[in-house]
């Protein structure tokens, strides 16, 4: 307009405008707190408490200072559900006992430093208080059965499961479990509707008549029964049970990410629904405050957590009692040392004295647990070329973090390695018999090749490409 007046209609219509918007905005925001707080108090009164966490015995003290444990686990009840929910849930055969197929102990450190989420495969074979050795999942099995037989109430007997759980995952890693939160199989499937399913890729195509899994290979966005059957299938994977964990840690990930990005938790409206689906299906400690948990886990979204599973020695058959059983050996050697990683506290205190050995004098094998080609003999050429001896050049099961691990003893020869690979994780562990260099995805390697190649993101993922999984 000439000389840039602007007509004294237009000024009023744009104010009005602008007060209109802000109006509106601030009834959304008021309508939006207000059912925020609504759905808060609804989700607090519908969950379910089960016993206080069980006091340390005698002898035994609370390694993790300040640090906050926080036990996560599901079992296979569907109390609840409808009609429709059971037919969908029916091909969940995989388990079907009140034993329980995921156990996950999430460690907040008191100095606000990354929570670690830490998985003990159900087949991991340890000693359960009072019930001798056993894999640990049978542990909760133990304890329900024993309040059933004392004509204990549902919930009774699901907290007699978990307290033994708890002493149990104690007496192994020297852990307190400060809280407990056990989500049934319905809830499970609930929650992965509610947030929209979630992203995954898979390697190959799978389909398994034990856990109801049926997916193409390449990326799927899974929800329902499919969700669970993803996290459930052992059958037909190479790793067992050790790939479920993987399956697991992959799929909390990606749920995570989900929520975050989806802006679920800042959305009063999907909040409630996700709360919703949550709620009934929890069983907590009378302790744990369920708004506390839930901005918790606000914070573990976008990639601000690690995941960890409990040092082992892989898939294993033993025979007691003449009886062939596949378990998971449990690396006991490399358990205090993982447990003061958790801390952050030195893995072991015979490596901060030790002095970098001769490249010359150090033999080490080195592994690839990653999907990329050729790997291992890159970073097995360097090192040779730092002066290194390498022995056993192979691939191994997927792994997140470049570790090199050594038994006891040969600290100063582990401590040459990490010259070359700085930022690799030291591990001692009755494992290996020899520092053994194993690449994880995490992008770790010999300093000398520079940043390795690292999984790529994004939904155009394909099944040859790193971030896919079994």
């Amino acid at each position: 307009m000439a000389g840039g007046h602007v007509p004294k209609l237009v000024t009023h219509r744009a104010r009005v405008a602008v007060r209109l918007a802000v109006a509106v905005a601030s009834l959304l925001t008021l309508v939006g707190s207000g059912l925020a707080w609504a759905t808060y108090q609804n989700f607090t009164a519908g969950v379910r408490h089960g016993d206080s966490v069980p006091v340390l015995g005698k002898g035994q003290r609370d390694i993790d200072g300040g640090d906050e444990d926080i036990l996560l686990l599901g079992n296979d009840s569907r109390a609840g559900a409808t009609a429709a929910e059971l037919r969908a849930l029916s091909t969940q055969d995989d388990g079907g006992s009140v034993n329980t197929d995921m156990m996950m102990l999430l460690h907040v450190p008191a100095d606000g430093g990354k929570p670690t989420v830490v998985s003990f495969p159900r087949d991991s074979w340890v000693s359960i208080p009072d019930n001798g050795k056993g894999k640990i999942n049978s542990a909760y099995g133990d304890g329900y059965a024993a309040a059933k037989t004392a004509g204990r109430s549902k919930v009774e007997r699901e907290s007699a499961g978990i307290r033994l759980l708890i002493r149990t995952i104690t007496a192994l890693t020297g852990l307190h479990v400060d809280h407990y939160v056990q989500v049934n199989l319905l809830g499970f499937y609930r929650i992965s509707n509610a947030i929209g399913g979630v992203d995954v890729c898979l390697r190959q195509a799978q389909r398994d008549h034990y856990s109801g899994i049926d997916l193409p290979a390449g990326h799927s966005v899974i929800k329902g029964s499919q969700a669970l059957a993803f996290v459930r299938q052992r059958h037909g994977l190479p790793g067992g049970d050790l790939d479920r964990i993987r399956r697991q840690q992959y799929f909390l990930s990606a749920a995570f990410d989900k929520v975050l990005s989806g802006g679920v938790l800042l959305n009063p409206f999907k909040l409630h629904d996700l709360l919703h689906a949550v709620g009934s299906s929890l069983l907590t400690d009378p302790a744990l405050n369920p708004i506390a948990l839930v901005r918790q886990f606000q914070e573990l979204a976008g990639g601000n957590i690690r995941f960890a599973t409990i040092p082992n020695d892989g898939a294993q058959l033993i025979y007691p009692d003449g009886v062939t059983t596949s378990i998971v050996a449990v690396d006991s050697a490399a358990m205090p040392g993982f447990v003061n990683r958790l801390q952050g506290l030195p893995a072991d205190p015979a490596l901060a004295g030790a002095r970098p050995a001769t490249p010359a004098d150090v033999t080490i094998d080195v592994l690839n647990g990653t999907a990329i080609s050729r790997l291992a003999g890159r970073n097995a050429d360097a090192l040779r070329a730092a002066g290194f001896h390498v022995d056993v050049v192979d691939s191994t099961d997927p792994t997140a973090a470049t570790t090199i691990e050594y038994p006891n003893g040969m600290q100063s020869a582990a401590k040459a390695v990490a010259t070359q690979v700085p930022r690799a994780v030291l591990a001692e562990t009755s494992s290996v018999h020899k520092v053994t260099l194993v690449l994880g995805s995490n992008g770790v390697q010999a300093s000398s090749l520079g940043s390795g190649e690292t999984p790529t993101s994004g939904r155009r993922a394909t099944p040859d490409q790193p971030n896919c999984i079994n």
